[in-house]
């Protein structure tokens, strides 16, 4: 890795940041309140080329890689808008990667350039109610019937599945126990979102509610073979290429709150007076502060390698979970620190550290929890043996 200066990495973040200034709090904050997807914000963004971003040129893309990618969604969370912003744009970037990696020439062809374009929002259809983290326990199925396969099944967490086109949707197709491994007989597929046997329903939560998480419904949905992504029962496999680049990503994401947050709470301390003085002279505030920064610029070196080994084709599981965990305990760290800087008014909507601290405690839940990444670390790369 070369850690001279790059031109072209700071000429995209430095685009980036113009694009984003159009946004400011007072528009994420509503977008917030108000439960609204920002259409403007993801307008800007797909008319500036960024949604294509990591699609192959061929495909009307900008060809870049996920280095190119981490550092626009961190640029984008960082503005101040956070996972509000991020995820309007990342699922497109990440979701589709398997099917520029693993999918036919007319998939490609078909709706790459769509999703380039900006026109076709995709979602990313994994997670289960009874599974969870354990992906090889999925119960949603797909029945191959004639020239079509059928699904029935039930997701979870499905982000912006209202606003969304299409589905990169994982399903078994072989049952786990005729399967030599747990991690066989699942299968990805394109399938359709807006149809009848598809029920979609929003899940209130704490934050990111710009942004919908939803429980998502298949009731016998028809999905053409020609629209499977890559080879029957090799799902899993497949979806590394696209579960590898979101921890990248998602990391990429909480390093920007932290340096939005670390940025607030630094110009707060400088600005605040209490007994006569910038409550930044105090090492009470100071100190945590200036940890945020140690941990961020830690996390920012690991996440830079996990984009580097993925766009050099190298193994990264380990960097790219290390990233992640590191990331999310650092961006939220910061967080906090924010709002403890601010005081009482870090409660109050109107300095939005408080969006910050409830967008950056995602991260340690989501794609994947810090406990899960310790587990894969304590097994995959210290050679423990397995605890769950």
């Amino acid at each position: 890795m070369n850690f001279e200066a790059d031109e072209d990495h700071e000429a995209i973040r430095q685009a980036v940041r113009r694009a984003c200034a159009r946004f400011d709090d007072a528009y994420w904050r509503a977008c917030d309140d108000d439960h609204r997807f920002p259409w403007d914000f993801y307008a800007a963004m797909a008319d500036g080329g960024w949604v294509g971003i990591a699609i192959p040129a061929e495909y009307g893309g900008g060809g870049r890689g996920i280095a190119e990618a981490s550092i626009l969604l961190e640029e984008v969370a960082a503005s101040g808008a956070a996972m509000n912003g991020c995820s309007a744009l990342h699922l497109s970037i990440f979701g589709m990667n398997t099917v520029a990696k693993h999918g036919s020439a007319e998939l490609k062809a078909a709706y790459l350039p769509r999703v380039a374009s900006g026109d076709l929002h995709v979602a990313f259809g994994v997670t289960e109610p009874d599974s969870g983290s354990d992906t090889t326990a999925i119960a949603t199925r797909a029945e191959l019937v004639g020239d079509h396969y059928v699904v029935h099944g039930q997701k979870v967490w499905t982000t912006k599945a209202q606003e969304c086109e299409k589905v990169v949707l994982l399903v078994r197709t072989t049952p786990i126990e005729e399967c030599r491994r747990r991690t066989d007989g699942m299968t990805l597929l394109l399938a359709d979102l807006q149809r009848p046997e598809v029920d979609i329903r929003p899940i209130p939560k704490l934050g990111r509610n710009a942004v919908a998480s939803c429980e998502v419904r298949y009731d016998g949905l028809p999905v053409p073979v020609s629209h499977r992504i890559g080879e029957e029962g090799e799902g899993f496999r497949y979806l590394l290429d696209g579960l590898n680049p979101e921890r990248i990503l998602v990391a990429a994401e909480a390093l920007g709150i932290g340096k939005v947050s670390l940025r607030r709470a630094v110009a707060y301390a400088n600005e605040r007076s209490v007994f006569g003085r910038a409550i930044g002279r105090n090492q009470g505030i100071a100190f945590p502060l200036a940890e945020a920064y140690a941990r961020l610029h830690a996390a920012e070196l690991v996440v830079r390698e996990a984009a580097w080994r993925y766009d050099h084709g190298l193994p990264c599981g380990e960097e790219a979970n290390l990233a992640k965990w590191l990331a999310a305990e650092a961006g939220h760290f910061t967080a906090d620190r924010a709002v403890q800087t601010h005081g009482g008014f870090g409660y109050a909507r109107e300095y939005d550290v408080e969006r910050y601290w409830r967008e950056s405690r995602l991260m340690e839940i989501a794609p994947i929890s810090q406990e899960m990444v310790m587990n894969y670390v304590a097994e995959h790369v210290l050679g423990l043996p397995r605890s769950y």
